[in-house]
């Protein structure tokens, strides 16, 4: 059972997530609803979905980590971030929010829309299915290598500017990939407006796909970047020590700080190691006037 505390904590994130995915399926999904000319419109669709990720992220990421897409929480999950039990909560309410946002974009939009599917994605009919599954994984892919190079790796860029770079990543995604699949990236993305509409052609494209991009992102940069101890052997370029590094080098003379200077630029002299001072000269001991012994005679005198 979990605890008063526990509980409270779950019901803060949850309430995060669910308002934080249902922005991003009522906005995303129903961006892509009306057709301009008659055409899929990607830069419509591209901009609505990566701005409303920018902001969620930015708005909640502090208190439920901004997931907003179970194939980023399969990411935090396969990398042990974050417990079963936390991840299947998320899942729960991400699915949920996306539920009702896909029920309401079909009551407060007309019927002739229904078309549309309610902004439900459908893969293009000039490729497969296994190709479109393919581009939904590598979008995917970007996107949780992303999420943890700004939201999770703490020596990357500033978490404050992580929704930004999320969204961002989102709209080059739909950019490409709008017209080809619809440019979901995230299971709920789909599964609200297919709810609504009863369209699950081709279903299993928007849920294999970013599952499995998703999972491969988290593991490659766990592995890869925030599986190993930092300054190994061969270390980070000189010029990327900051501040604090030197700082901590000072304190634990432990620490191997190594400046390189490039032998190719001339105007650096290596500096020479300055000669040890010379120990100054012991003082000569005084001459006395007296003989060491009175009582004795001198050496050269005649018996």
């Amino acid at each position: 059972m979990l605890s008063l505390v526990e509980t409270t904590e779950y019901v803060r994130r949850g309430v995060a997530e669910f308002i934080g995915t249902f922005a991003v399926i009522f906005i995303g999904a129903g961006a892509t609803i009306y057709a301009v000319n008659g055409s899929f419109d990607p830069m419509v669709a591209a901009f609505a979905y990566g701005l409303v990720i920018a902001v969620m992220v930015s708005a909640f990421a502090h208190i439920s980590g901004g997931h907003f897409n179970p194939a980023v929480t399969l990411g935090f999950l396969v990398t042990r971030r974050i417990p079963a039990v936390q991840g299947v909560f998320y899942w729960i309410v991400q699915f949920g929010a996306a539920a009702l946002a896909g029920v309401l974009l079909k009551w407060v939009l007309p019927s002739q829309v229904k078309a549309g599917h309610y902004g439900a994605p459908s893969v293009n009919s000039i490729i497969t299915s296994g190709k479109a599954v393919t581009i939904e994984a590598v979008g995917t892919f970007f996107l949780v290598i992303v999420v943890f190079a700004t939201a999770v790796d703490a020596k990357g860029t500033f978490r404050q500017i992580a929704g930004l770079a999320i969204g961002f990543t989102i709209t080059f995604d739909v950019l490409m990939a709008g017209g080809l699949t619809g440019g979901a990236f995230n299971p709920a993305r789909a599964f609200g407006p297919e709810l609504a509409s009863g369209y699950w052609k081709n279903a299993w494209v928007y849920y294999v796909g970013p599952f499995a991009g998703g999972a491969l992102a988290a593991i490659v940069y766990e592995l890869v970047y925030l599986g190993r101890p930092q300054h190994e052997d061969i270390g980070p370029p000189a010029e990327l020590y900051t501040p604090e590094d030197v700082a901590d080098a000072i304190k634990d003379p432990d620490t191997d700080v190594v400046i390189v200077v490039d032998e190719a630029d001339e105007d650096v002299e290596p500096m020479e190691p300055e000669p040890a001072p010379e120990p100054a000269p012991e003082p000569e001991p005084e001459a006395s006037s007296e003989p060491a012994n009175a009582d004795e005679p001198p050496t050269d005198a005649q018996p």
